[in-house]
């Protein structure tokens, strides 16, 4: 046991935001500036499609994998193999000359990608007592909200089309976002304490994915973060559409989307007590409910004001699903296959990413742009549903069970009794049911 004089504070919470956010940042930066050196690499609308995929597919298939190795090990070193791929992927793919290159390094941004998000999301699973892990998740995915943000800015920013000049201007672009990346190099130090590794001595058997696919409340945390995570992509892909139907221009669109970012930004801020009122079970159901319903509403002819009070909101409720996700699929998951647990969490979010986007444009091409928002509120829904039914109340009944005893808290979970050291500070949150 580690003494309480060692034990460690939240820094390396903000630490580890703040890589995320930069190598987050670089990826939202190089995904369209890799489209842009694709287009001036003479590629149609098919093959920036295939690019596209790759990054997501690629990862699909050392996401479980990664995870089993991290249920087992340590977490950490997936941090900055995570940042060498993103960083690697991103500038060879500004040097590359033919498209098949840029498939390539997509791919090993997007494997980069998943590397760090599996080991920074163990951290915190780990690192998280249970009533801590709503409020640590949502800090957490704050970073990813602010590279969202900032990343296709600075990307818009650099890439230039006047001139014949988007091939050098997008190479730039990648090159930046590979620099951008490298910087979170400076936050990884000591990121994760010794306490929490696996101890050699005690063999861990691995757990079938079938079981944990099976488990009360995996299936439901998975289906809400694709839902959510989809519904934030094809509206990033399919707003410009939008916009160019209406009239809307393309800085006002930048502008809308950027709302919708701040917006999920503001709502993780304010994610402790929007628990501690409403409980997770119904937060994760009202938000998604609501956000299935202004999905809806977009594909109506609103004027530009009502859409980004629309957008506003949507960003808040979409603020909501991913954090909460992670932390209904850790409490679900079987203790000794959390990490594995993510890992099939992240492919259910890469399946998302390859999917919503292909029936996404089949359905816009059958029943027009406005089409695929409908499609979206649907998927909504139906993670609503999802969200009412599952409950956490196994989960979270060691939080309920801990009890004070002298110095320490015995927290009482799946039968096994642990001390947690006390932390007057830290706040519990009700189910909620």
């Amino acid at each position: 046991m580690v003494p309480a004089s060692q034990e460690p504070g939240r820094s390396w919470l903000l630490r580890l935001v703040i890589a995320f956010a930069f190598a987050q940042g670089a990826v939202s930066m190089a995904r369209p500036a890799v489209s842009y050196r694709a287009l001036a690499l003479g590629a149609d609308e098919r093959a920036i499609g295939v690019i596209a995929g790759v990054y997501a597919l690629l990862p699909l298939f050392a996401a479980v994998p990664l995870g089993r190795r991290t249920d087992h090990g340590r977490c950490a070193p997936l941090l900055p193999i995570g940042v060498v791929l993103i960083s690697g992927g991103c500038a060879l793919s500004g040097t590359a000359v033919s498209l098949a290159a840029m498939a390539a390094w997509s791919g090993v941004m997007g494997l980069g990608h998943l590397c760090f998000v599996i080991g920074a999301q163990s951290i915190v699973a780990r690192q998280s007592a249970p009533d801590e892990q709503d409020r640590n998740f949502g800090h957490f995915t704050i970073g990813a909200s602010l590279g969202q943000l900032v990343g296709p800015i600075a990307a818009g920013f650099l890439v230039s089309e006047q001139d014949g000049a988007m091939g050098r201007t997008s190479a730039l672009a990648l090159v930046v976002s590979a620099a951008v990346a490298a910087v979170s190099f400076t936050s990884l130090w000591r990121i994760e304490h010794r306490r929490t590794g696996r101890p050699a001595r005690e063999p861990r058997s691995k757990v079938p994915v079938h079981r944990i696919l099976r488990t009360r409340g995996v299936p439901a945390g998975i289906f809400i973060s694709l839902a959510v995570l989809s519904a934030t992509d094809i509206l990033t892909a399919y707003l410009p559409v939008i916009g160019e139907h209406r009239g809307i221009a393309p800085a006002t669109i930048g502008l809308l989307l950027s709302l919708r970012a701040a917006a999920t930004v503001a709502c993780r801020l304010v994610m402790t007590p929007m628990i501690r009122l409403l409980g997770r079970t119904v937060l994760m159901t009202v938000t998604c409910l609501l956000g299935g319903l202004l999905c809806a509403g977009i594909a109506l002819p609103v004027p530009v004001w009502a859409l980004a009070v629309m957008l506003a909101v949507l960003g808040f409720c979409l603020g909501v699903g991913q954090p909460l996700s992670m932390t209904t699929v850790v409490q679900a998951a079987p203790e000794e296959a959390r990490s594995t647990a993510l890992a099939l969490r992240l492919t259910g979010n890469r399946l998302g990413q390859v999917a919503a986007p292909a029936s996404a444009g089949l359905v816009a091409g059958i029943a027009g742009t406005a089409a695929p928002f409908v499609m979206l509120g649907t998927l909504l829904l139906v993670a609503a549903g999802l969200g009412a039914r599952q409950s956490t109340r196994p989960a979270e009944s060691g939080v309920r069970d801990g009890r004070d005893h002298g110095r320490g808290r015995l927290l009482v979970t799946d039968g096994s009794v642990q001390r947690a050291h006390p932390q007057p500070s830290r706040e519990t949150f009700p189910d909620g049911e």
